[in-house]
């Protein structure tokens, strides 16, 4: 026992300090299908976030030019923190007021994807909202989108 080392690991058997290969391939397959089933799923949560943001910052636009009698005042922009979605840090989508028109009411808002954030070539586009009530989508040069855009899921 003085100074000699047992044979139980070192000369007569061999120990297993870690993975084999094979355990590591596996565990490295298991994580890329789950990495490959998570990431798209984070995204298209991570857009829903942004299109509801987008809808909530027009709804809350929508109730502040009502407050002031509408657009009949002629409100041209939005004061600071209406004027974005979200309300609070880095813009995703801007906001806009349009000119009252025959067709809505009286005002439309727009909510405008930034060209350089994470919404820019989102399938649902620009989302309007106006004073009767009509909610719509288009693409930059006015092709209409899908309305399920301001659903929630």
């Amino acid at each position: 026992m003085s100074g000699r080392v047992s044979c139980r690991c070192h000369r007569c058997r061999r120990c297993d300090h870690g993975l084999s290969m094979l355990e590591l391939i596996v565990a490295l397959a298991i994580v890329a299908v789950l990495t490959a089933y998570a990431i798209p799923s984070l995204v298209g949560q991570v857009a829903r976030g942004h299109r509801a943001d987008a809808v909530i910052a027009l709804h809350r636009a929508a109730r502040f030019i009502e407050a002031y009698g509408g657009n009949e005042r002629g409100i041209a922009a939005l004061p600071s923190g209406l004027d974005q979605a979200p309300a609070d840090g880095a813009a995703v989508y801007l906001l806009r007021v349009l000119p009252a028109d025959r067709n809505n009411g009286g005002y439309a808002i727009e909510a405008v994807p930034v060209e350089s954030g994470p919404m820019r070539d989102d399938r649902c586009g620009i989302y309007a909202l106006d004073a009767s009530g009509k909610r719509t989508n288009r693409m930059g040069q006015g092709v209409a989108r899908a309305g399920d855009c301001w659903l929630a899921r």
